[in-house]
């Protein structure tokens, strides 16, 4: 696998370690004109500094933050430890349905906002990963053609697949997908709850 999606380092941690299966994205400015397009059926997660800030997240992950091996300015090697494949894909046209994933991602809501309202199109992508650990992790350096605000990129190295293994099990992946789609299927009440998928000890 060479194709890897880039997202930010403490997102990165929280799906690989099950605290989250989705992710949000609108796209960057080196997208096409159409902005982010889920291109790909199957990728690496690329964790990336750039853009990432701490009072993006909520407090929970925020110690995760401040933990993080990847500097603000960028390491010589990138770190590639997880493979994900597209389990859902939903491009969500108001603010309110995207608000109804509250407690299923670690983003906060005044991000999210910001994300929706940028740019010419008012809507977001929420896309669901089944991610896979890598056997061991694999060190790639961090070359300049990879910098710059794009979703995806094409790497020198190819990453092996083989031998992965899910970070989460079958039945408690499930259950977190129900979840996302149940908040998606205009069942108001449900999304007047707040219901969350994000245990506080699966953050870390």
């Amino acid at each position: 696998m060479r194709t890897a999606l880039k997202e930010w380092a403490v997102v990165v941690d929280a799906l690989g370690t099950g605290a989250q299966i989705l992710i949000l994205r609108k796209g960057g400015i080196h997208d096409t004109a159409g902005g982010f397009q889920m291109d790909h059926p199957e990728f690496c997660l690329f964790p990336t500094a750039f853009h990432q800030q701490r009072e993006s997240v909520i407090a929970l992950a925020q110690e995760r933050f401040d933990r993080s091996a990847i500097s603000a300015n960028g390491d010589s090697q990138i770190r590639i430890e997880y493979f994900a494949r597209v389990a859902d894909w939903r491009r969500l046209n108001s603010l309110a349905t995207a608000e109804c994933l509250r407690g299923q991602h670690i983003w906060r809501d005044e991000v999210i906002a910001q994300r929706f309202e940028w740019g010419r199109e008012k809507t977001i992508h929420a896309v669901v990963l089944r991610v896979f650990r890598l056997p061991a992790p694999m060190l790639i350096p961090s070359l300049s053609k990879y910098a710059g605000c794009k979703s995806w990129l094409e790497l020198d190295e190819e990453v092996p697949t083989s031998g992965t293994e899910p970070v989460l099990s079958d039945e408690a992946f499930e259950g977190k997908l129900r979840l996302f789609r149940r908040a998606l299927d205009d069942d108001t009440s449900f999304c007047a709850s707040g219901t969350s998928s994000l245990p506080q000890e699966t953050v870390r």
